[in-house]
Parts: C-alpha cells; sequence; structure tokens
C-alpha cells in the first residue's frame, strides 16, 4: 500500500512550511555568534524543547517501537539514569562553562588544558557526530521510501536537503524556533497512532494486556542477576545497567557533545541553561514511555512477525492507518529527523570553524568572511552525513542501539577528559591527551572483542581515561 495523494499533499504542504518557518525565524545573522549561538538571546523553554527534540529523533519514532515490539519496557530503565546524567551537567558542568565566554563545549578545554586537547575532542566529536547521525538519517529514510516506492538513496537526499536548507538560512535561532514546532508535532503524531490503534483492537487497552501480559511486555525492571556476572554485563537493560549507563551517557551527550551544548549556550544565562536540560529529562522519560508503550500495543495488533523490528511501526503506517491520518504520522516522523539533522549540520560546522579553522587560519578574518565560511561548512557536513546513512543502509540491528553504541564508543573518552578537568585540578594536558586517547583505544577492544552490553561503554570509557590521566600526572611535573 503507498500513501494517497492527501498524505502526499500534507507531506509536502509540511516540508515546504518547515523551510519557510526555520528561515524566516533566524533572522539576519551578521556573526557567528549569531549563526551558531542565536545571539545567546533565546529564551530557556525553546532552547529545554530544542534539546528535547534533537536527542530523540526518529530512533524514537521508529526503533524504539519496534525494540519493545521485540522485547519489553526495560529501556525505560535508560532513561532515569538519563534524568540523573542532566541534574550532575546541571550541578557541575554548566557553572564551569559560565565561567568563561565559551562558544562550544570544547572551548573549555583549551581553557584548562590548552590548544591541543580542544582540537582532539573537537576531532572526536565531528567523527562521532557524522557516525550516528548518520545512522540517524538512514533510520528516517526508512519509511520514506517504503511509502513512496522510491529508491532509499533518494530518500536520504531528500531529508538531508530539507534539512540543510533551513539550517542554512535560518542558523541556530531558526533551528530552535522549528524545533519547538517539531517537537509537539511528532510526539502528537505518536500519540494520534496509539489512539487509532487502540480502536483497532476489538477490546482496546484490554485486548493490550491480554496479548502483551503473557510475554511479559510490561516488564520495566529487570535485575539481570539470573544468568550470573557474564550475562549480567552483556545485556544492556539491566537496572544498574541503565541507571549507570544512562546516567553517564547522558552526562556525554549532554555535558560534552557540541549537539547539545551548543543549545544551551544559546540561552540568556546560566539559570536558563539549567532549567532547559533538567526540563528535558523529564520530557525525555515520558517520551520513551509513550513510544515504547506504543510498541507493546503494535505487538498486540500484529503478534510475532519476522520482520525487522525498525520496520514494524512503518508497516502499521503504511498498512493499517487511514489516508490523511498516514500523511500527519509521517509529517511527524521527519520532524522528529529534522531536528536532529540540522542540528548536527550546525553543530558539527560551529565545532569545525569556532576549534579548528578559526584558532589556526581566522585569527585575521572578520566576522563577515567568517559567516560565509561557516554556511560553506554547513553543506559540507550534509554532504558527509548523506555519505554516512548510505554506508548503514545494509545493518540487519535496530538503528537506535547502532548509534548508541557509536555515541558510546568515544563518549567514554571524551566525558573522562572533562571530568579530569573539572575534578583533578593539577592534572595537565599531556595526561589529559593520554587519557583520552587511551580510552578511546580501549574501547576498539571492549566492543568488538567483548559481548558488554553498550550502556556499560560510557563508564568503561571514563574510567580508563581518567586512571591512565592520573597516572600519567604522577611522573608529569608540567606539560
Amino acid at each position: 500500500m503507498e500513501a494517497s495523494t492527501i498524505d502526499y499533499v500534507i507531506i509536502f504542504t509540511f516540508l515546504i512550511g518547515i523551510v519557510i518557518i526555520g528561515s524566516i525565524s533566524g533572522g539576519k545573522q551578521k556573526s557567528t555568534t549569531d549563526y551558531f549561538l542565536g545571539s545567546q538571546q533565546v529564551s530557556w523553554w525553546a532552547v529545554c524543547f530544542s534539546i528535547v527534540a534533537a536527542e530523540t529523533s526518529t530512533l524514537t519514532f521508529i526503533s524504539i517501537p519496534g525494540l519493545a515490539y521485540l522485547t519489553n519496557l526495560n529501556f525505560l530503565q535508560v532513561t532515569f539514569g538519563y534524568m540523573i546524567g542532566r541534574l550532575i551537567v546541571a550541578k557541575y558542568f554548566l557553572p564551569a562553562y559560565y565561567k568563561g565566554e565559551l562558544k562550544t563545549a570544547y572551548s573549555y578545554l583549551e581553557n584548562r588544558f590548552g590548544a591541543k586537547t580542544r582540537t582532539f575532542a573537537s576531532i572526536v566529536f565531528i567523527f562521532t557526530r557524522i557516525a550516528a547521525d548518520g545512522v540517524r538519517l538512514f533510520a528516517t529514510a526508512i519509511p520514506l521510501y517504503l511509502i513512496l516506492n522510491i529508491d532509499p538513496i533518494i530518500a536520504i537526499i531528500i531529508i538531508a536537503i530539507i534539512s540543510l536548507i533551513y539550517t542554512y538560512t535560518g542558523g541556530l535561532r531558526g533551528i530552535i524556533k522549528v524545533d519547538v514546532i517539531l517537537m509537539f508535532l511528532y510526539l502528537g503524531s505518536a500519540i494520534l497512532a496509539a489512539v487509532y490503534l487502540l480502536n483497532l483492537l476489538p477490546d482496546g487497552w484490554t485486548s493490550v494486556v491480554s496479548a502483551s501480559s503473557a510475554e511479559n511486555k510490561f516488564s520495566i525492571i529487570n535485575f539481570g542477576i539470573d544468568n550470573g556476572i557474564a550475562g549480567f554485563f552483556s545485556d544492556p537493560y539491566t537496572l544498574l545497567g541503565g541507571i549507570i549507563g544512562g546516567a553517564f551517557l547522558s552526562m556525554a551527550s549532554h555535558g560534552t557533545d557540541q549537539l547539545i551544548v551548543q543549545r544551551l549556550f544559546a540561552t540568556k544565562n546560566l539559570r536558563g541553561a539549567q532549567k532547559a536540560i533538567i526540563g528535558s529529562g523529564i520530557i525525555v522519560i515520558l517520551q520513551f514511555a509513550i513510544f515504547l508503550i506504543l510498541g507493546v500495543m503494535l505487538y498486540s495488533y500484529y503478534g510475532p512477525l519476522d520482520i525487522r523490528s525498525d520496520e514494524i511501526f512503518p508497516k502499521f503506517i503504511i498498512e493499517a492507518l487511514p489516508p490523511g491520518i498516514t500523511g500527519i504520522i509521517i509529517a511527524g516522523l521527519f520532524a522528529a529527523a529534522m531536528s536532529t539533522l540540522a542540528g548536527s549540520m550546525s553543530s558539527l560546522s560551529s565545532s569545525a570553524m569556532m576549534d579548528i579553522y578559526s584558532p589556526f587560519f581566522g585569527k585575521s578574518i572578520d566576522d563577515k568572511k567568517k559567516l560565509s565560511i561557516s554556511r560553506k561548512l554547513t553543506i559540507f557536513w550534509a554532504i558527509l552525513l548523506t555519505l554516512s546513512a548510505m554506508i548503514f543502509m545494509g545493518s540487519s540491528l535496530a538503528v537506535v542501539e547502532i548509534a548508541l553504541s557509536i555515541a558510546s564508543f568515544t563518549y567514554g573518552g571524551l566525558l573522562g577528559t572533562f571530568l579530569l578537568g573539572l575534578l583533578f585540578k593539577r592534572v595537565k594536558q599531556i595526561s589529559a591527551l593520554a587519557g583520552f586517547a587511551a580510552g578511546i583505544i580501549v574501547m576498539i577492544f571492549v566492543i568488538f572483542l567483548s559481548n558488554i552490553g553498550w550502556t556499560w561503554y560510557t563508564i568503561i570509557g571514563v574510567t580508563v581515561t581518567i586512571s591512565v590521566g592520573l597516572l600519567i600526572s604522577q611522573f608529569q611535573s608540567g606539560d
């Protein structure tokens, strides 16, 4: 079954409308501060919604329902850790950032350690973001090529171009203002799908409970002690692994990743940034709960199927929903995707410009020239994200787990380096760089040579980074 004419009209109108709103609401940008930080005059609640829109993306829309369809609600344990991690960022990271005139997350590392650490961290961020958001872009293309019956590569290109247009013209202010709209659209779309799904079941919610209880689909807490030590650490969705892993992952993603930190720097002051990040944690828990329950409801509707988990919700969209509602749901899916992609393009450009280009090549360039180069960088990263998405098209794993595993691959070293700076005043640049590199190297072996669950990746990387950094510092009197 393919989309109807009314669905195409809804989707096309939505895409054009978002481009116009994003381009106009960004206003005129005269400098990189205007383009990348929204002149640091964005309200905290808008940044809060923008953070939620950026981090949930299409992975939440597609892969989380699919994950619950195959398993249960254990993933919700990770979101509890997400909240704890944000509280730590708000209490300890943000005050340290707001002590100086910082424009990227990695500016702090230069102030604390030196320029080499800032550059290295920025490069690590760039490679991680390209890979992780390449997965997200591919995830968005799944329902598009299924519905439109087109080549998935064409679907990926269409999504990337739409996101690029308003990112290029509107800057971060345009992105954030669009994000506010997008968040309510995709969340409302998910709720609309859930309501319609309930109406399709013979006894409504009673049918969900009856079909799912036998398979323990409503299980939230998993202590993970039934399969011994090896089984405990190989299962990513245990209570301890979810809370600790989620907390460390959230500290890394919201305290050290330019995709989120860039938005926090756009607020008017420290207090606004703290309210934005804490508020986003509350909303994210509710969002994951909605999408996980939607997955359980899909199991009640279809029963067990031999299907890729990332395709179960798109299957429902194109087979069960009537014309019009299908278009709204697909528009919601695009909304979830474009907020992340637009933010990714902007954060990649800002980090490349402010952390790498300006310190080495742009000291004598005026603001107008820097702004022009920044826009060209936005196009460049859009192209690389598109190519990255094409690489992941053949994977059979759930895209949410791919993306989170990629992020955890480098987040441990990145977060560990920030913690070395925040907690250990005697650690110098050489020690920090050694710890950073060691954390990444160890994670190569952990990921490829062990069965440890992805929720443990970040804390392992942090532990190695801090341990090596402190060890080296004992033999270093200075850098």
